[in-house]
């Protein structure tokens, strides 16, 4: 599972690196120029202008500055919003990032699991798991699975049920005891390093379902979890305690490219592939 994620994630950071940073776009106001007129003019108009305003509703705010989601508040409303999509590529799923400048209202148990249960079921998860698995076969990375169609089905269920487990222990199971938020806050500003920087620190500093910051325990907990359940189902020689770290910072690796992915998306989809929202 891991290298195929792995290398998925070292072509994203490689778009980046080519890719220039998004600047946020200054919105400009312009200004008419009044005419001046006379005092008996301006005088007979005041009763008018005042009669109208009264009337007149306020301005309404501008579209794209509106939250979507129920509740969904806006943190800075002169800040531009940077829309993430459902999935990336038009495949990767993307369902747990947040657009820029959006704060959202805490997550249930409920729906903490079912963010998780659509991530793992996702049609995307099953040709991802087929291809490593495909993958693992042709290179006979572990011997004792074997080989041919019978080797494939050992390789498949294993990829499987790393990528299902990882998924619950970040996105569902420790969130719900640590009360964390397994979503992805886009930050969204500041340039490129900093905008880095601070998707690779998301993975060890996530929001609680408060708001405020937190070290991260569902997504290092999660991650030392599955690779800890992978000994229960892999061969004796693919356990102990050097194979389980290797797993764990393979997968750290992967979730910080992941966040590096999710948040310069939008500036893909807008400079690079002139997608619109």
């Amino acid at each position: 599972m891991e290298p195929i994620l792995f290398r998925t994630g070292q072509i994203a950071l490689a778009l980046l690196v080519f890719l220039p940073p998004t600047i946020a776009l200054s919105q400009a106001i312009t200004v008419e120029s009044v005419p001046q007129k006379s005092q008996s003019a301006q005088t007979q108009n005041q009763t008018q202008t005042g009669a109208s305003a009264q009337t007149q509703s306020p301005p309404t705010p501008s579209k794209k500055s509106l939250p979507e989601a129920p509740g969904a508040t806006i943190i800075d409303p002169n800040e531009e919003i940077l829309r993430q999509t459902h999935r990336i590529m038009g495949v990767l799923p993307n369902f747990t990032a947040v657009d820029s400048n959006i704060r959202l209202p805490r997550l249930s148990t409920r729906e903490k699991f079912v963010i998780a249960m659509h991530d793992s079921v996702d049609y995307s998860s099953f040709l991802l798991v087929a291809g490593l698995a495909g993958k693992g076969l042709y290179s006979n990375t572990i011997p004792a699975l074997g080989t041919g169609p019978a080797g494939f089905g050992r390789y498949y269920w294993r990829q499987f049920t790393d990528q299902v487990s990882g998924t619950f222990f970040t996105e569902a199971i420790f969130p719900t005891l640590t009360h964390e938020d397994p979503r992805y806050y886009t930050f969204g500003k500041n340039g490129f390093f900093k905008r880095a920087s601070y998707a690779i620190s998301r993975t060890f500093i996530t929001k609680n379902d408060r708001g405020t910051n937190e070290f991260n325990i569902s997504e290092i907990g999660g991650n030392a979890s599955e690779a800890a359940l992978s000994n229960l189902y892999y061969p004796a020689a693919e356990r102990g305690f050097s194979k389980t770290a290797k797993n764990f910072a393979t997968q750290t690796v992967i979730t910080a490219g992941a966040n590096v992915l999710k948040e310069f998306w939008p500036d893909i989809r807008k400079n690079l592939f002139r997608m619109k929202d």
